[in-house]
């Protein structure tokens, strides 16, 4: 038991950057009732905007330095990337049946991930990420490296801002626009430039989790975005998707319990073939069905009926 601190700790690292991908999901959800599986490529886009940032400045330049501009980077790369996509490939699809634009987003994910592998130079074998300088730093029994300091400072900031940014002019618009959009454009609210907002939020967050990713592992490639925009998919959908808090809910608790779960479940009696971190994605699943089977709306989700 004396390493339950350090894999909680793990876990709560390891599930705000699956909330920060959540946040995504959510959000477009909410405003449009579209699973954005596209996300997650933005996510890895985020990672390779960041690292062209990266490779830009001069030369010795201070890591602690860089990060911002790395974030700033990395961002540009994913909001540009978003907007294009609900401009060009989401919105005439706005008022057809839901399958065109689930499609849609499926294919999407598989043009992007292979634009960035035909591309992008080198992208056939994972990139070397920039690593922080110090570390690792004890407290306790936990030790935490300079990345998870950078993810203990940005997820709870990024909340804060998202809290305040709803309850903005514009978050206030965008609540509208979720709730009933004919009614919106009644009172004078530009619900395409709204839902364009949404998908650019979105998609900041995530370029934040790419770079707090590129941090903790010290690479991105192109296949990144494939299992880790799942859980963020899971975590959307284990908090409640549509709920902006609930993602980030749910991608601490799938994070907290894929730790434990790849530490503690080999230990158990008869499960030794069933633990360690190749069975991580098969126990964040499992814990998604059960929850649902007991939640469905999720754990902070309430029950609504599908918008006409």
């Amino acid at each position: 038991m004396n390493e339950l601190p350090q894999q909680l700790a793990n876990g709560l690292m390891l599930g705000s950057m699956y909330g920060l991908i959540a946040i995504g999901y959510t959000m477009v959800y909410g405003i449009v009732q579209l699973i954005n599986f596209a996300h997650g490529e933005i996510f890895m886009i985020g990672g390779f905007g960041a690292l062209t940032a990266f490779l830009a400045l001069p030369d010795g330049v201070s890591l602690w330095f860089a990060v911002p501009l790395m974030l700033i980077g990395g961002a540009v790369a994913s909001v540009l990337v978003a907007v294009l996509a609900e401009r060009f490939a989401y919105r005439p699809l706005r008022t057809a049946p839901r399958l065109a634009p689930l499609i849609t987003a499926i294919g999407l994910s598989l043009v992007l991930q292979q634009l960035v592998f035909l591309f992008y130079p080198d992208a056939k074998a994972a990139r070397s990420f920039p690593q922080l300088g110090g570390g690792p730093y004890h407290l306790g029994d936990v030790t935490l490296q300079s990345a998870d300091l950078f993810l203990l400072a940005a997820a709870p900031l990024c909340t804060l801002a998202l809290g305040a940014f709803v309850r903005s002019r514009t978050g206030r618009a965008m609540q509208a626009t979720a709730q009933d959009p004919g009614t919106a454009r009644l009172m004078g609210i530009d619900t395409d430039r709204v839902i364009t907002v949404a998908f650019a939020v979105g998609a900041a967050f995530a370029a934040v989790a790419a770079v707090a990713h590129g941090l903790r592992y010290g690479q991105v490639d192109y296949q990144m975005g494939f299992v880790t925009g799942l859980k963020g998919f899971t975590a959307a959908v284990l908090g409640g998707i549509g709920n902006i808090y609930g993602a980030m809910l749910g991608g601490l608790v799938l994070g907290v319990a894929e730790a434990l779960a790849s530490a503690y479940v080999q230990d158990l009696p008869g499960m030794g073939q069933f633990g360690g971190g190749s069975w991580a994605n098969v126990w964040a699943f499992v814990l998604l069905i059960v929850v649902l089977l007991a939640r469905p709306q999720g754990l902070l989700g309430a029950r609504v009926a599908d918008r006409a």
